[in-house]
């Protein structure tokens, strides 16, 4: 159960990593780079579209909108970046 844990964490470090690099890399359109920075800030601000405090769909609003503006930041990133960038995460 732990090393599961362990291997999580590490996944999920490696993605950050991987959206880090792709957000610097200079062939990355800038609606990508918006959506990207438009995730994190959703996840850093105090306010959701969704207050968190109406049961379920409080939460379930971050589980569904940051992965949905990851994957069309993805989207909108030409696979060569995407690719570039995966390969040169630690």
């Amino acid at each position: 159960m732990f090393n599961q844990l362990r291997n999580l964490a590490k996944r999920i470090k490696k993605e950050f990593e991987l959206y880090r690099l792709i957000y610097k890399h200079p062939d990355t359109p800038r609606m990508a780079k918006f959506l990207f920075g438009l995730a994190i800030g959703y996840l850093l601000l105090p306010f959701d579209l969704i207050p968190d405090f109406i049961p379920v769909l409080g939460q379930l609003d971050d589980v569904v909108i940051v992965p949905l503006l990851i994957y069309f930041a993805l989207k909108l990133t030409p696979r060569a970046v995407v690719e570039y960038c995966r390969n040169n995460v630690n």
